[in-house]
C-alpha cells in the first residue's frame, strides 16, 4: 500500500510504500476511492511542520516548558535524543476517507466485504479503521461527496453544541471548508446565518448557500453587521470556524451577541477574553471537540463499545450518519465546495497546490491503483547480502516509539542482524526499519515466525500481547527477548512457564529474556560490585516519581496494559531483586487510601519486599510528585555505608572507601548492554539474566497489583 506522510522536522510531504494492515477484532480494513485534504488541518500541520525550530517553540509553549522540565531531570543531551527523534516520526496525514471494505474483523456487524463506506480514516490507499467510526454510504450518495461526511460532522458537532432552533439568527464566522458546510446546516435548520470572512470568493459561495455576509477585509464592522443582521436585538449564537492567532473572532462574537447568548469554538483562535463582554450578558462559551461524542474516548473508538442511544443520541457515528443522510435528500450541497482534483500518486503536488492556493477548499484524491496489488503484506526495504544463521537474526514485532528511540538502536549497537520488522498498521515498521537496516517489514506476524532464517525474535507490543507472543515464539523455536512485562495476569505468566518447561523436555530450550535494562546500567553494575563485599543484610529505597497519566491510558487499563505497578513498577522489582541478589520471600503492598476529590490508582503505592538472605525494601512508586524531582532515586544502605543513584545519571558514595561517585554526561539506563547481553547469551548458550529469576520477578509484580486492587 502508499500512504501520505509528512515530516515534522522540515514540512515535506511524500507518498510512503508499506504493507498493508490486517482487519483485527472491531476493525475493518478498507480499499480508499477518494479522500479529501481538510484545507484548514492540513495547511496548518504543513506550516508547522515548514517552520524553524524557533517558530515551533513560539507556536507550542507549553512543550517548551516540558522540554526544559526534562533538560533539569535527564541532562541535555538526552532530551536533545528525545525532541530529534519526536520531530523525525512522519504524520500521517488525512481523516476523510471513501473507499470499499476489503476485510471485516471480528465482532463488526452491520458491514460487509464490498459495501462503500465513509470512514476517518488517512490518505492511504488501504486503511484500518475501528467499527465506530466506519458507515454505510447510502446509494444515492456519490464516493467524492461521501468524502465531506467527515469535515461536516465536525461543524455539525458545533451546531449541536449550540442548540439552535428555527427561525434563530446566527453568526458563522470564517467560512473555510468547514465554515461553509455549517452555513448549509444550520440553514437546514431554519435559521437565518450571517456569514463573516476576509475572502469574498468564500463569501460568495456563502451568498449561495442562503447567508448574509459580511467582509471586514473592505472594512465592514463584523459587529455592527451582527446587530444589524439580528435587528438590534443581538445573535442568538456564533459558531466560529476560523483559523488565527487573532482573538478578535470571540471578541466580536461575545459583542454582538444577545444576553444569554451561545459562541461554539470550534475552529482555533486566541483566547483573550475580556470577562465584561461575557460577564454582563451572561454568555455561554465553549469548545467543541471533533466530530462528537465518542471522541478520543478509548473504550468507544478502539474497544467499539456504543454509547447507549437514549443517553447520547449523537455520537461521532451517528453524526457520520446524519451528514449522509442530508446527502442523501440533497439538503447539503458540497460540489461546489470542490476546487482541486488530484490523482492519489500525485499527493505532493495537492499539498503544494493546498500552500499556494490560499483560495482551495475541497481538495480530493482520487485512488485508481489496482485494489490486488495494494493488499501486499511484506515489502522489501533492503536487499539482503546474506544472513549468517549461526548468530542472531532478529524479527521485531512492534515500532512504537521505546522501540524506535532505545530498542532497535541498541540491538544494532550490539551488532544483531536485522530481518524482518513487523507492525500492526505498517507504517511505522516502514519508517524505522528502513533506518536501522531492516531486510523487510511486514504486517504478518505468522509469517515472520515461520521464516527460518529468523532465529530471533524481540517482541516490543501493548503489554496485553506479550505473554501469547511469546509462547507462539517460543514454540516457532525462536529465542524471546520480550519488553517488560513478561505477563499481566498468573494465568498468562502460567501459560509461558509451561510452554518453557515443555520446551526444556524436549531438549531445545531458547533463550527468554525479559528487557529488564536497569540491572545492566554502568552505574548499576558499580552498586552490585561495591555490595558483593558485603557480607550482611542489605535495605533499599526505590523511588519512581512517576509522573501522573490520564485514567484512560491504555496503560493504566489492567486488561490492556496490565497497570502501572505491572507495567513500570516490574523493573524495580527486578532492580531490587538483582542488587539484593536473593529469592523474594515476602511481599506486602499499600496503596494510597481513599480521600474526597483524589484519584485513587495503584500508580500512588508502596511496595516492600523481603528476601531470604534477611534483606529488605520498599519501592515508592509515585504519580503525584513534582516533575523537577529526579523520576528515578535508588539508595542502599549497606554496613554502615549508603549509595545514591539519581536518573541514573549520578552515583553517589557515602562512608565507602576508595568510592565517591560515579557521574555520567548522559543518562544510561542499560538499554545497549541490555540488548548486548542477551544476544552474547545466544551465542555461549548461558542466560542474561536466569529465567527462574524473570519468572520469580514476574509473579511477585503480578502479586503486588493483586494486594494493590484488593484494598
Amino acid at each position: 500500500m502508499k500512504q501520505v506522510l509528512q515530516d515534522l522536522g522540515n514540512g515535506v510531504t511524500t507518498l510512503m510504500d508499506a504493507p498493508a494492515p490486517k482487519a483485527t477484532a472491531g476493525s475493518l480494513v478498507i480499499s480508499s476511492l477518494v479522500t479529501l485534504i481538510s484545507a484548514g488541518t492540513e495547511r496548518m500541520l504543513v506550516g508547522f511542520g515548514k517552520a524553524s525550530y524557533i517558530e515551533k517553540a513560539r507556536q507550542q509553549p507549553e512543550k517548551v516548558k516540558v522540554v526544559l522540565e526534562k533538560i533539569r531531570t535527564d541532562g541535555l543531551m538526552t532530551t536533545i535524543d528525545a525532541v530529534q527523534s519526536k520531530l523525525a516520526q512522519p504524520l500521517p496525514l488525512g481523516y476523510c476517507n471513501v473507499g470499499v471494505v476489503a476485510e471485516v474483523g471480528a465482532g463488526v456487524e452491520g458491514l460487509k466485504i464490498g459495501d462503500r463506506v465513509v470512514s476517518n480514516g488517512p490518505h492511504a490507499d488501504v486503511v484500518k479503521v475501528p467499527k465506530n467510526l466506519c458507515v454505510r454510504i447510502p446509494d444515492e450518495v456519490d464516493d467524492e461527496s461521501a468524502s465531506f461526511v467527515v469535515v461536516a460532522s465536525i461543524g455539525l458537532q458545533g451546531i449541536r453544541l449550540a442548540k439552535p432552533t428555527l427561525g434563530e439568527a446566527f453568526v458563522v464566522t470564517g467560512v473555510g471548508l468547514i465554515g461553509l458546510l455549517t452555513v448549509q446546516l444550520l440553514r437546514a435548520q431554519g435559521c437565518r446565518v450571517l456569514a463573516i470572512d476576509f475572502d469574498e470568493s468564500k463569501l460568495e459561495l456563502a451568498r449561495q448557500f442562503g447567508a448574509d455576509i459580511c467582509n471586514p477585509g473592505k472594512g465592514e464592522d463584523p459587529v455592527a453587521a451582527g446587530l444589524a443582521f439580528s435587528r438590534g436585538r443581538g445573535v442568538d449564537g456564533v459558531i466560529i470556524t476560523a483559523s488565527t492567532k487573532s482573538s478578535d473572532p470571540v471578541t466580536q462574537a461575545a459583542r454582538m451577541s444577545r444576553k444569554c447568548g451561545r459562541i461554539i469554538l470550534v475552529g482555533v483562535t486566541g483566547l483573550e477574553l475580556n470577562r465584561a463582554d461575557f460577564y454582563e450578558k451572561e454568555l455561554t462559551f465553549q469548545v467543541s471537540c471533533s466530530y462528537g461524542p465518542g471522541r478520543y474516548d478509548p473504550f468507544y473508538e478502539e474497544k467499539g463499545q456504543d454509547y447507549p442511544v437514549g443517553f447520547v443520541r449523537w455520537t461521532e457515528q451517528r453524526n457520520f450518519e446524519a451528514v449522509l443522510d442530508m446527502l442523501a435528500s440533497g439538503q447539503l450541497s458540497v460540489k461546489p465546495l470542490i476546487t482541486h482534483r488530484f490523482a492519489f500518486e500525485d499527493a505532493p503536488q495537492a499539498y503544494q497546490a493546498l500552500t499556494e492556493d490560499k483560495a482551495g477548499l475541497g481538495i480530493l484524491l482520487q485512488y485508481r491503483s489496482d485494489i490486488a496489488e495494494r493488499a501486499v503484506r511484506q515489502v522489501t526495504l533492503h536487499t539482503s547480502t546474506g544472513f549468517n544463521p549461526q548468530h542472531p537474526v532478529m524479527g521485531f514485532i512492534g515500532a512504537g516509539n521505546y522501540a524506535s528511540r532505545m530498542l532497535i538502536p541498541a540491538f544494532k549497537a550490539a551488532g544483531a542482524q536485522f530481518h524482518t520488522i513487523v507492525t500492526a498498521g505498517g507504517i511505522n515498521g516502514v519508517i524505522h526499519g528502513a533506518k536501522a537496516g531492516f531486510a523487510e517489514a511486514s504486517t504478518d506476524i505468522e509469517a515472520m515466525l515461520a521464516n527460518p532464517i529468523i532465529n530471533t525474535v524481540a517482541i516490543v507490543t501493548r503489554h496485553d500481547s506479550h505473554a501469547g507472543l511469546v509462547c507462539q515464539a517460543l514454540k516457532a523455536g525462536k529465542n524471546v527477548f520480550v519488553e517488560k512485562p513478561l505477563a499481566i495476569t498468573q494465568p498468562e505468566l502460567d501459560e509461558v512457564k509451561a510452554t518453557y518447561a515443555a520446551l526444556q523436555q524436549s531438549g531445545h530450550v531458547p533463550q527468554l529474556m525479559v528487557g529488564f535494562n536497569r540491572r545492566f546500567s554502568p552505574q548499576v553494575q558499580r552498586i552490585k560490585a561495591l555490595l558483593e563485599a558485603v557480607r550482611e543484610p542489605k535495605s533499599f529505597i526505590m523511588t519512581m516519581n512517576a509522573g501522573a497519566i490520564p485514567a484512560n491510558h491504555w496503560t493504566q487499563d489492567p486488561a490492556l496494559g496490565g497497570g502501572r505497578i505491572i507495567g513500570e513498577a516490574c523493573h524495580f522489582i527486578d532492580l531490587m531483586r538483582f542488587l539484593a541478589g536473593s529469592q523474594i520471600v515476602s511481599i506486602q503492598a499499600r496503596r494510597m487510601g481513599d480521600a474526597p476529590g483524589l484519584d485513587v490508582a495503584e500508580d500512588k503505592a508502596s511496595i516492600t519486599l523481603g528476601f531470604a538472605d534477611g534483606s529488605f525494601g520498599t519501592i515508592l512508586y509515585l504519580a503525584n510528585g513534582a516533575s523537577s524531582f529526579p523520576k528515578e532515586r535508588i539508595e542502599v544502605f549497606a554496613g554502615g555505608q549508603v549509595l545514591q543513584l539519581d536518573n541514573f545519571r549520578k552515583l553517589k558514595g557515602f562512608g565507602w572507601r576508595g568510592f565517591s561517585r560515579l557521574n555520567l554526561w548522559k543518562q544510561d539506563k542499560g538499554q545497549n548492554a541490555c540488548a548486548a547481553a542477551f544476544l552474547q547469551a545466544i551465542e555461549k548458550g548461558s542466560a542474561a539474566i536466569p529465567v527462574d529469576e524473570i519468572f520469580e520477578v514476574a509473579r511477585a509484580t503480578i502479586e503486588v497489583a493483586q494486594l494493590l486492587r484488593s484494598q
